[in-house]
């Protein structure tokens, strides 16, 4: 395995995953042009790298899970429309593109997504065994932290959006 590194403070593979997630919704309905969607991702992975960057944490994961969590509540997430915009598409199209109810977690080693308020939560990356030893406690079972985790970003969120 080498010598360990140190947590890295480098956000591309999570940005990347959450970025290639969203473009590949927006592929399946077929009316978006593969190079309106290079646009979108490439929009999307800056305004993102942006708004997170006083907020990653890779030696506290989920230090500010709250606050870097797209939300799509009937209320559209502004990094998505804002990346939208840039290839034209309207708020209408966008809702009518992606699921009315999606959250979307992206943090330091796991990004994972839900749709539906009562849907179950997939994860769409983790990095292998990079987690701080710290943190091995709390993560050992998937379901407890899932339970932990998503009461107090969400409430969180619904005060900052309001």
């Amino acid at each position: 395995h080498g010598p360990r590194r140190g947590p890295r403070t480098d956000m591309g593979p999570e940005i990347a995953a959450a970025v290639g997630f969203v473009s590949s919704l927006l592929r399946t309905r077929g009316c978006v042009s593969e190079q309106q969607l290079q646009v979108f991702s490439g929009a999307l992975r800056e305004a993102l790298a942006e708004h997170y960057k006083h907020h990653w944490f890779p030696e506290k994961p989920f230090k500010g899970s709250g606050y870097r969590c797209i939300r799509i509540n009937h209320k559209m997430d502004p990094i998505i429309s804002k990346a939208a915009s840039q290839i034209g598409l309207s708020l209408p199209q966008l809702y009518q593109l992606l699921p009315s109810e999606l959250t979307l977690w992206v943090d330091p080693y796991e990004v994972s997504y839900r749709i539906g308020e009562d849907g179950s939560i997939c994860v769409l990356y983790e990095a292998a065994a990079t987690k701080p030893p710290s943190s091995y406690g709390m993560l050992t079972c998937k379901n407890q932290m899932m339970l932990g985790r998503t009461s107090p970003s969400k409430n969180y969120i619904m005060t900052v959006s309001s």
